[in-house]
């Protein structure tokens, strides 16, 4: 049975199709609840109005669709959590499901490992939220932060533009995650977007050939991926990138991601970082 999931998170909200074999995503767009909340201290009207007409327009074709919340509605008030709830209910015919920080951690994980047989590391970043595991056959260790990029993003504006002004090492010093104890020598970047990133903004990558998987298809070692992102931080034109990409909003704050994955990558002592598409669909599908 076809099944829609609407994965709405701080910034990115992405919606897949299962189709009782495969996931197909159609869409990711950008709706900045995040940053929005932040400038009136409640839920942007505009923003919910987006949001609803989304699944709206996807429930003109499918009956079976799920919605889910990350990061930002994890922390409303109580209050404002009901009207949101009961709006969106109203007006979808859909409940609004919020997922709990571990929860996401959880079904993110059990995603993205399906294939795995090695100790590995899963990072999950957002826009509100940072997540990482430590995997080893199970899930070891869970660290949860309530940080993510647009935070940084707020404090360092310029990351956006064409080329930053703010160097790599000022943004990794501003970082502070929760980390995990454990280390493993491989890294794998969850959470939607990084294969993405590194497939259109000209850093290196090359077959995984560490274990195989069609969604974890390409990797990079840890120094290829440091030098790399310096030159995205000081040579490679954001613009430019922006205006060959379907989904040019999304480029926002990917400095600001690397940034993170410096941070984490060095942490754990990963020797190699496999950035994957994968977000907690997968995850949700095996529940």
């Amino acid at each position: 049975m076809e099944k829609v999931i609407i994965e709405v998170g701080s910034t990115n909200t992405k919606v897949d199709l299962f189709n009782g074999e495969n996931v197909i995503h159609l869409e990711t767009t950008t709706i900045e609840f995040k940053k929005n909340y932040k400038n009136q201290n409640k839920l942007d009207e505009k923003d919910i109005e987006v949001l609803i007409n989304l699944v709206k327009k996807y429930a003109q074709k499918y009956s079976n669709i799920y919605t889910c919340g990350t990061s930002i509605f994890r922390s409303l008030k109580d209050a404002e959590k009901e009207k949101f709830l009961n709006l969106f209910s109203e007006k979808t015919g859909y409940e609004f499901n919020i997922i709990s920080q571990e929860k996401e951690n959880e079904l993110t994980v059990y995603g993205t490992v399906r294939n795995v047989n090695s100790r590995v590391a899963v990072f999950i970043g957002g826009g509100g939220s940072t997540e990482i595991a430590i995997y080893d056959g199970k899930i070891e260790e869970m660290v949860n932060s309530p940080i993510g990029v647009i935070d940084i993003m707020n404090k360092f504006p310029d990351l956006g533009n064409d080329l930053a002004t703010t160097s790599l090492e000022e943004v990794r010093d501003a970082i502070k995650l929760n980390l995990p104890k454990g280390k493993a020598d491989i890294l794998i970047l969850a959470g939607g977007g990084h294969k993405n990133f590194a497939l259109n903004s000209g850093i290196s990558y090359e077959k995984n050939t560490l274990f195989s998987d069609e969604l974890l298809p390409i990797m990079m070692d840890i120094e290829t991926r440091k030098k790399d992102t310096k030159k995205y931080y000081e040579e490679i034109s954001l613009d430019e990138i922006r205006s060959r990409v379907a989904d040019p909003n999304w480029w926002y704050a990917t400095r600001a991601m690397c940034a993170f994955v410096l941070n984490v990558a060095e942490e754990i002592g990963a020797k190699y970082i496999i950035p994957t598409d994968i977000s907690m669909v997968y995850g949700l599908l095996e529940e």
